[in-house]
């Protein structure tokens, strides 16, 4: 079974590295620059898995992290958000609106992997 993963970020070099960090397993990448086009995208293609951005335009990964778990039928896909953010304050905003697990940017492409695992199947 080929799994969906949505990338919302505003760094095209951060989506390449999504992209390239699960080459290895069965998935396809659906890619958003913001929240507002991240939330739209999971709406359409109802990904198994969302890795977001916190700091982006137009809307931040936590408001977008918000009104997906409003909507009914994808308010349980796990999220994985980056941040470059370590404050304590911050990381338990996102913990109280529902995030599955949080990794602090810079990262490196197995800590996103077994971060996933938690939350998926994985299949090399």
């Amino acid at each position: 079974m080929v799994l969906k993963i949505l990338a919302v970020d505003d760094s095209k070099m951060i989506r390449m590295l999504i992209k390239k960090t699960f080459k290895p397993f069965n998935c396809d990448i659906v890619e958003a620059e913001n929240g507002v086009e991240g939330l739209a995208a999971a709406l359409r293609e109802k990904p198994d898995i969302i890795i977001l951005d916190v700091n982006m335009p137009v809307m931040k990964g936590d408001e977008m992290l918000a009104k997906l778990r409003n909507e009914h039928g994808i308010k349980d896909i796990p999220v994985i958000m980056l941040t470059a953010e370590a404050v304590k304050d911050n990381i338990s905003h996102i913990t109280d609106i529902g995030v599955t697990d949080y990794i602090l940017k810079p990262f490196k492409g197995e800590q996103l992997i077994e971060s996933a695992k938690k939350a998926i199947k994985l299949e090399a």
